[in-house]
């Protein structure tokens, strides 16, 4: 059985819990069945690679267990925080069915708040996007994380 929106997106919570010195996002790619092909956080710090965001690491693990070694039709991406452009752009390349993702990203997102990469038209694909799924839960561990940095 699939998992719910909320049920994704508080998984996607618990990859980002493990963050460390990151910022807390997690993403978690699931199969057309609902069960968990790849959990992941952000690792730009831990790892020394400016690619390291959670969703990306997430879509290479999951690629690597599912589909043709690339290819994730048919599977959801959940994510804490709207994707950035280079994420955005890998989960359309990855052909990624659907996205859920938490809070909205006015600075960077690239999935309706600054730019719309995911729905542009002249792409070959297009994921359906909810946004704003557990959007307080997933600011406020955000919030959290930049208090302490300040």
């Amino acid at each position: 059985m699939t998992p719910s929106a909320e049920d994704m997106v508080r998984t996607a919570l618990k990859a980002a819990a493990r963050s460390g010195a990151d910022v807390p996002i997690g993403a978690v790619v699931y199969a057309p069945d609902g069960s968990v092909l790849a959990e992941a956080c952000n690792a730009r710090e831990a790892l020394g690679d400016p690619t390291a965001h959670a969703e990306v690491l997430a879509l290479r693990e999951a690629a690597s267990h599912y589909g043709d070694g690339w290819r994730l039709d048919g599977c959801t991406l959940a994510v804490t925080l709207e994707p950035c452009t280079m994420c955005a752009g890998a989960l359309v390349l990855a052909r990624v069915s659907r996205l859920v993702f938490g809070a909205w990203e006015p600075k960077t997102g690239a999935v309706g708040s600054l730019w719309d990469v995911v729905r542009d038209r002249r792409l070959n694909h297009r994921p359906e996007v909810r946004g704003g799924v557990l959007e307080d839960e997933c600011s406020d561990l955000l919030e959290r994380f930049f208090r302490t940095q300040r």
